[in-house]
């Protein structure tokens, strides 16, 4: 592991490190930062107050896993907002119209989320899935002015701040390979792929900075290399990590992989001269690393510990993983499989835990003992351990013989159902009946389904949680929230309304809580995005729908209107993504399990009189495997759960469904072969793309591509809707196409949404008179 540390070729050793984590939650336990983030937007925290808050997270977080007894602690992963907008910094590669923002910090935000600033109205950065995890990154823009540059100060700030605390720092960054294969051409800009070599040469001053530093390590995390986004992927890594491996001046290199199995860019980056390289163990195969013969000479770390679900680990397998690794690399190393950003902080923050789930179970705080735990037990002997093999022993037998995991009547009803071959009739004679029940206008103008939570809702919520309200009181209050909802799309004029979801904490968590077999956590937040967090409820055992979930509440919705209401169900892939999901069979089977309780759903809707029933999975594209090969199988177990959870209903009761925030190109046939009858998709951010794109799939049936992104707090024109809306027509016939937002407007605020619809609604008036 010899590298040079200066430029007389004096040789240094890096200190070896056994036990470590790829990176951590950055949010807080208590969420505080998010807190902290949305009052400085709002004015009512300084940057200071805001900065003392984020100090505190980060030492709190870096000495927790010091304690713990982590030797190796990555630093700069803690983010305001995204790494990958971080990283954007990092080499000088924000947008120029966010140049003109005088403040580093606000010019920041104003490219993760737009807004007006010094009177200038500024549109944000797209966003979209970190590959397929329920995380949303912002997708970094260059241009042909863009210039790489080196902007160091967030690395080097957060690194001394680490040392000072006395912490065995590791700073981290995003790779240059991943960076611009995640990174969107503008502007007749070349495919940013090809300005590797500039961007390698940033990448090098930052080592040669940090060597200044006196860092040993340095972790570069290469993800992409995982997956097929690129068709010379093994060849760039041998390519990029030669050259900053030959630096005469940098600390050693730690290239970080994860989500998959690196193939055959792992003996690429072996046959370069970095020092470590990170495998991930939970989706890949030790053999596959054993039978790479240059990595003799290398620290592998080894990530046995699953970074991205909840589940136990099973120490007794784990440890003979990496036992069987002893001899074929150089030095070995244990970590999670990924950073711990997508679990939860500890399991000490649940109270209401059944005790045999909660035996099942390891959070962030949890693995990085479960890491400790096994690098002990490599360096020191199985006997070092067997109290912790013996409770994981225990804990794994207890759940697999949990009634509770396998539910006959469940998989009896399921069979006779996926026998019987139900299915909805063609297309066209849908769309035929469907227009004769509603009597809708060319354009009809909707919104996708949640609307602001209210302070008063959160209070509402807040004190039926503590008891201070009763169920009817709360209920109450919701029916009073639904019925302004209700007369404020009547008097903007929008053609088919919602409800608003005012009872509805999460669109996945509301139907979790009334599910069996999931159980919703009270304090495991993650973050998706930015300040939003979300608690992804916990799926450990066959599902099933005991009574109707929303059907009361759009019964109601729709007794004050005379125009169609729609009901509003989460898909289930979408529930399957955005929960923490058993791993003790295919996922094929949780999903369609969950399918069957939506089915059963929309028949109880549409004999409650609803008319239109919306079904959305936004998380389609999210689940999609990153390996080609793999991805067609997913896919028809997808399309297959969506059109069970959907065939149940006659050909009159018209199903929407909703799709957003990810690159759709990959899985357009399939949301074409979901065969709704209405389709919702983002499409703001990226002007209609996606438009021609469904086209080339053959889709013919309605679409509402989105006219306005909700994700800013800006209020877009009705000149700009209208001309979104001109495009749309061009690709879209005016009785195919559907007016509506990019997404649910719960994170936004009332007046904004008002007058975003209003636009919205004006917009269509004007497009509809043009067509």
């Amino acid at each position: 592991m010899a590298f040079r540390r200066t430029e007389e070729d004096v040789l240094m050793t890096a200190t070896p490190f056994t036990a470590t984590i790829l990176g951590s939650p950055r949010i807080g336990p208590n969420r505080e930062l998010k807190r902290a983030v949305e009052k400085y937007w709002a004015g009512n925290l300084d940057r200071s107050g805001l900065e003392s808050v984020a100090a505190k997270i980060r030492r709190d977080t870096w000495e927790s896993l010091t304690a713990a007894g982590l030797d190796s602690v990555p630093v700069n992963t803690f983010s305001y907002y995204d790494h990958v907008l971080d990283t954007a910094v990092l080499v000088g590669a924000l947008p120029p119209r966010v140049a003109g923002v005088a403040d580093d910090l606000d010019r920041y935000f104003a490219a993760a989320r737009g807004g007006t600033y010094d009177g200038t109205d500024i549109a944000p950065l797209e966003m979209t899935k970190w590959f397929d995890t329920n995380y949303h990154y912002i997708v970094p823009e260059l241009g042909p002015d863009t210039s790489f540059a080196l902007h160091p100060a967030k690395v080097i700030e957060e690194l001394r701040e680490a040392r000072a605390l006395g912490i065995p720092a590791r700073p981290v960054v995003v790779g240059p390979i991943t960076f611009l294969a995640l990174s969107k051409a503008v502007g007749g800009a070349v495919a940013p792929i090809s300005r590797l070599g500039e961007l390698v040469s940033v990448y090098g001053q930052l080592l040669e900075l940090l060597a200044d530093e006196g860092v040993q390590w340095v972790q570069i995390d290469e993800p992409v290399l995982v997956t097929d986004i690129l068709d010379n992927a093994a060849e760039l890594a041998g390519q990029t990590y030669k050259v900053l491996g030959g630096l005469a001046k940098r600390p050693a290199l730690f290239v970080a992989s994860y989500f998959g199995e690196l193939t055959d860019a792992l003996p690429a980056l072996a046959r370069t001269p970095v020092e470590a390289i990170g495998v991930d163990l939970v989706a890949g195969t030790a053999a596959a690393v054993a039978a790479v013969p240059e990595l003799t000479t290398k620290t592998v770390v080894a990530g046995v510990v699953d970074g991205r679900n909840i589940w136990r680990t099973d120490l007794q397998s784990a440890l003979g993983t990496l036992a069987s690794l002893l001899g074929s690399v150089g030095n070995l190393a244990v970590s999670t499989s990924c950073s711990t950003l997508h679990v939860p902080y500890t399991l000490d923050a649940e109270s209401e835990l059944d005790p045999a789930l909660r035996s099942w179970l390891a959070f962030g705080f949890e693995k990085v003992t479960e890491v400790v735990a096994l690098a002990r037990g490599l360096t020191q002997g199985r006997e070092a351990i067997a109290g912790e093999i013996a409770a994981s022993n225990d804990a794994i037998a207890a759940r697999k013989s949990d009634p509770r995991l396998n539910n006959d009547h469940v998989r009896e009803r399921l069979s006779s159902i996926l026998a019987s071959g139900a299915q909805r009739g063609p297309a066209a004679r849908r769309r035929e009946v469907q227009q004769d029940r509603l009597g809708l206008p060319p354009l009809p103008t909707t919104t996708i389904g949640s609307y602001p939570q209210t302070s008063a809702i959160r209070v509402a919520r807040a004190e039926l949680r503590n008891g201070t309200i009763d169920t009817a009181e709360y209920e109450r209050r919701m029916k009073h929230e639904i019925a302004g909802v209700v007369k404020l799309q009547e008097d903007l004029g929008l053609d088919v309304l919602v409800h608003g979801e005012p009872e509805r904490n999460d669109m996945v968590q509301y139907f979790a809580e009334q599910l069996t077999g999931f159980f919703a956590t009270e304090n495991g937040w993650v973050q998706s995005y930015g300040s939003r967090c979300v608690r992804p409820p916990i799926l450990y055992g066959d599902v099933a729908r005991p009574e109707p979930m929303t059907v009361s509440w759009a019964q109601y919705a729709q007794s004050l209107t005379d125009k169609p209401m729609k009901g509003m169900l989460t898909g289930p892939v979408t529930i399957l993504a955005w929960s923490f999901v058993r791993d003790d069979q295919p996922l094929a089977d949780t999903a369609a399990q969950v399918a069957l309780a939506i089915r059963d759903e929309t028949v109880d809707l549409q004999a409650a009189g609803i008319v239109i029933i919306q079904v959305d999975e936004p998380a389609l594209r999210e689940l999609l495997p990153l390996r080609s090969k793999d991805q067609a199988a997913y896919l028809k177990w997808a399309v297959e759960a969506f059109r069970l959870a959907t065939s149940g209903v006659e050909d009159s009761t018209q199903i929407h469904t909703h799709l957003c925030y990810s690159e759709f190109g990959e899985v357009i046939g399939a949301i074409a072969d979901l065969d709704a009858d209405v389709t919702s998709i983002e499409a703001a951010r990226s002007h209609m793309e996606v438009l021609d794109d469904l086209n080339a799939a053959g889709f013919g049936n309605g679409v509402g591509p989105g006219v306005y992104d909700i994700h800013s707090p800006r209020v877009p024109t009705t000149e700009e809707m209208a001309t979104a809306l001109r495009n749309a027509l061009k690709a879209v016939p005016a009785e195919r196409l559907w007016v509506n937002p990019d997404c649910g407007l719960k994170t936004r605020k009332t007046d904004e949404v008002t007058e975003s619809l209003r636009n919205m609604v004006d917009a269509a008036r004007e497009a509809r008179a043009d067509a």
